[in-house]
């Protein structure tokens, strides 16, 4: 099992979200407060509130298709609404950032309720430009079926943060 993936397997993105794949494509996360997402470090959401820079390499004329769910709502313990969708964008091209593609679905913050919530960064590489067909809902998300849907196949890279609701006390 690659190093890479060991994370994703205990985290169990892959296995409850994702299928098991061989990352190709490095991608690097990173939000305004300089905080880069590793997998399975816990940010505070008030660190994540703002879109953060999604640099994916890859060549040039290659185009890349971001996904981000919360696959714990509206708690881990009970994940009925798995997955809340909160971003996607498209045609990315390789070796710039997610700010170069199409913003599909809007970045929408992490706010956590009950427990801790992982948020997966998904990376699809693109065959072609097409249009992408689009969820109803944010709620009841499949990133799967997402990927089946617009014949993405199997991600590229993938990488997740913990987050839970933060109190007066962990804000200090």
């Amino acid at each position: 099992m690659s190093r890479v993936l060991e994370p994703l397997v205990v985290g169990k993105v892959i296995g409850e979200v994702l299928d098991d794949f061989n990352p190709t494509v490095k991608m690097m996360v990173t939000y305004s407060s300089n905080k880069q997402v590793f997998n399975g470090h816990e940010l505070f959401p008030s660190a994540v509130a703002a879109k953060p820079r999604v640099h994916v390499e890859g060549d040039l004329r290659s185009l890349f298709t971001l996904v981000m769910t919360d696959p714990d709502v509206p708690g881990p313990s009970d994940p009925y609404l798995r997955e809340h969708l909160h971003w996607i964008v498209t045609d990315i091209p390789g070796t710039t950032d997610a700010s170069f593609g199409k913003e599909l679905v809007s970045y929408e913050s992490p706010k956590p309720n009950i427990g801790i919530h992982r948020f997966i960064f998904v990376l699809f590489q693109q065959d072609r430009r097409y249009p992408v067909s689009l969820p109803s809902s944010r709620d009841r998300f499949s990133t799967r079926q997402f990927a089946e849907n617009n014949k993405l196949g199997l991600p590229v890279a993938a990488v997740y943060f913990n987050a839970q609701r933060e109190t007066a006390a962990r804000r200090r």
